[in-house]
């Protein structure tokens, strides 16, 4: 089993990913953010440095669906290569970051891959308003994150509502997460185990 975990940046996607992975066993599997090299640099020069780092998104996001393809074990995955694509990639063609031929270039690479990809058996989309999201960039204190324009979180938001709604085919549970607190709360946590359970399981 694939179990997808999506949402913007500062959704709290990395720890809900820990905490379900423990809560049912699952091997969990989290996205290049901290080994991006490009990273820092993109957020300092957007433009500049668009290109090289959707690639190497690209690049980790489908070495880790043939990881995922070849398991024998159910996984739980923080951000999938399709949000990668029609969220965060298109975001930056259409803000201008990206010109056509990286856009049409990227897009030929990401075709290919998915030839040899399935959707998850389950995305669970955390939805955030902005102001959530900038109080947890806030709080774990990255600082290339502390440089990130209020309209960028705005954009991939508007993006990430789109790609849910009318562009993923795949089977979602749409969680909002502006009032729970799953990591200190175990409440909140059930709250949405519930909602897991009854999704994939039947339960309840």
């Amino acid at each position: 089993m694939h179990i997808a975990i999506a949402g913007n940046i500062g959704s709290g996607k990395t720890t809900l990913t820990s905490m379900l992975a423990k809560q049912y066993g699952w091997k969990p599997m989290f996205e290049s953010v901290e080994y991006n090299p490009y990273l820092e640099d993109f957020y300092k020069d957007i433009k500049r440095w668009s290109f090289a780092m959707e690639v190497f998104f690209l690049k980790e996001r489908f070495k880790d669906l043939l990881k995922i393809s070849s398991s024998t074990e159910d996984v739980i995955q923080d951000r999938s290569i399709y949000e990668g694509v029609f969220v965060f990639t298109a975001n930056n063609f259409a803000m201008g970051n990206l010109d056509d031929r990286d856009f049409e270039t990227y897009m030929e690479l990401f075709d290919k891959m998915t030839h040899v990809a399935k959707y998850p058996d389950l995305m669970i989309y955390l939805r955030a308003s902005v102001s959530h999201l900038v109080k947890n960039i806030e709080k774990r204190g990255r600082d290339y994150e502390q440089k990130m324009p209020l309209d960028y979180l705005e954009n991939i938001n508007k993006r990430y509502n789109e790609f849910i709604e009318t562009q993923y085919k795949g089977r979602v549970l749409t969680i909002d997460v502006d009032h729970l607190d799953y990591q200190h709360n175990p409440k909140d946590f059930g709250f949405i185990t519930e909602k897991i359970d009854r999704e994939l399981f039947g339960l309840f």
